[in-house]
């Protein structure tokens, strides 16, 4: 095991910037979101990633990097992701494990959507590859066990223990990328913004641990 999330550590996450977003963020419009980022422990650093209204219209929302983190934590090809998940229940929350580098190199574990109830997304998005699973014990609230092997030639995706995602295109031989865990909250272009009277939404990852052979 080389990673061991320890979400509450400032030597292995940053909280509240990432560069997957416009300079750094706090704020990425483009992608539809209606994030406003915050290093505010309370949103990110117990594993329960929360989501807050603003008097702006955007949400406070919680997230963690390793990139700009003192270890500086990057996951390799021929690593394998494992973590736990309890799904959000709130419309418009859209939580994410994924991976970034130098403006690319995502690889998403999963995105969820609630308006979406029985569907995970899984994408290899350095080579073009994703999928939508369904299945009945993906809802709303559900825990929900992920388990990635980030192959050369193949990223393999497993949920709840069962092979759910083969992508036959892999990320190459020197792949590498930094962990971002985050809750997004939706603009409504694709998927629905909050319900009017939402004060709250959240996520929580409980174990999220990475293996290299």
């Amino acid at each position: 095991m080389v990673l061991d999330a320890d979400f509450s550590s400032a030597e292995q996450w940053v909280a509240g910037r990432s560069w997957a977003y416009p300079h750094g963020g706090p704020t990425n419009p483009g992608d539809n979101k209606l994030d406003h980022l915050t290093d505010d422990p309370a949103y990110s650093r117990s594993g329960v990633f929360r989501a807050t209204p603003r008097p702006d219209g955007r949400w406070t929302a919680g997230l963690l990097t390793t990139e700009g983190s003192s270890e500086g934590f990057l996951v390799r090809t021929g690593d394998v992701l494992e973590a736990r998940v309890r799904l959000p229940v709130e419309i418009g929350a859209w939580p994410a494990i994924w991976t970034w580098r130098d403006g690319g190199q995502e690889i998403d574990v999963f995105e969820y959507h609630p308006d979406n109830p029985d569907l995970l997304e899984l994408s290899n998005r350095v080579r073009g590859r994703h999928h939508y699973f369904r299945d009945p014990a993906v809802r709303p609230g559900a825990w929900i066990d992920f388990r990635v092997e980030f192959g050369a030639r193949s990223v393999v995706w497993w949920v709840n223990g069962a092979r759910a995602f083969d992508d036959r295109r892999g990320v190459g031989r020197s792949w590498r990328a930094y962990l971002i865990v985050n809750l997004s909250v939706c603009a409504g272009r694709y998927h629905p913004a909050p319900e009017p009277g939402t004060a709250e939404m959240s996520y929580e990852v409980t174990e999220l641990r990475v293996y290299r052979g």
